[in-house]
């Protein structure tokens, strides 16, 4: 299972489930990040945590402990 914590910068890759429960897989979703969509890492903080994604045309930052939670193809 690939998730998104393992995609490379620069990669698009596209959601195939979320795992999680309750309110940290509500806000995963509440953010934009469904099945289906296109995800692009544009960049890594100096410290490889957060991550900076493109997702629906919008910039977003993502803990590497909630990118965990979403596989990928």
């Amino acid at each position: 299972m690939k998730t998104l914590k393992d995609v490379a910068v620069g990669q698009t890759v596209t959601v195939v489930k979320l795992h999680g429960e309750g309110a940290v897989k509500r806000r995963i979703m509440d953010m934009g990040i469904t099945k289906g969509v296109s995800i692009r890492v544009r960049k890594l903080a100096p410290l490889g945590d957060p991550m900076e994604l493109t997702v629906r045309g919008y910039e977003l930052s993502l803990r590497k402990a909630d990118a965990d939670m979403i596989e990928v193809e």
